[in-house]
């Protein structure tokens, strides 16, 4: 799934505009324009539209945490992780929202997806590891789909 993708469904879930994603990245230290996350949240084909770079979606995923937990300035940041792949926005996603796996359960069931357990603790296993599984983009979209219905109450 392309980042400027799940920058959007984000953008739609927490009903935000460019300038609050901006302080969300500016939580991870990283100062973006609002006019360059203004063509990161166009959808593509439009005019303007730019590509969301890894680098920069890495960084509101760690703005994101901190946005919704809250940041420790005793701790050190994360160490940001490229390239971005479906299985780490489903992690950044899943610590940034504090959900459980009874709650990743209702959130997938809610769309009428199914998955067992053992699916979904594959999908957060490392990368190269015997059962990882990685994270399709189809069952991303489904994630973000549910997610946003359980934030926004719909």
């Amino acid at each position: 799934m392309i980042n400027n993708d799940v920058l959007r469904s984000v953008r739609y879930m927490l009903s935000i505009n460019d300038a609050k994603m901006v302080e969300i990245i500016k939580l991870d230290n990283v100062d973006v324009e609002i006019s360059a996350m203004a063509t990161y949240v166009l959808k593509e084909g439009e005019p303007g539209f730019a590509k969301c770079p890894d680098e920069v979606m890495a960084h509101f995923l760690n703005g994101l945490v901190f946005f919704k937990r809250g940041k420790d300035d005793t701790l050190p940041a994360p160490e940001i992780e490229l390239p971005i792949t479906n299985n780490l926005v489903l992690k950044k996603l899943h610590v940034a929202f504090e959900l459980k796996d009874t709650d990743l359960h209702q959130i997938f069931s809610a769309v009428d997806f199914r998955i067992s357990k053992s699916e979904l603790s594959a999908l957060f296993r490392k990368a190269g590891t015997k059962n990882y599984r990685p994270c399709g983009d189809q069952m991303l979209r489904y994630f973000l789909k549910g997610l946003a219905q359980r934030v926004r109450g719909a």
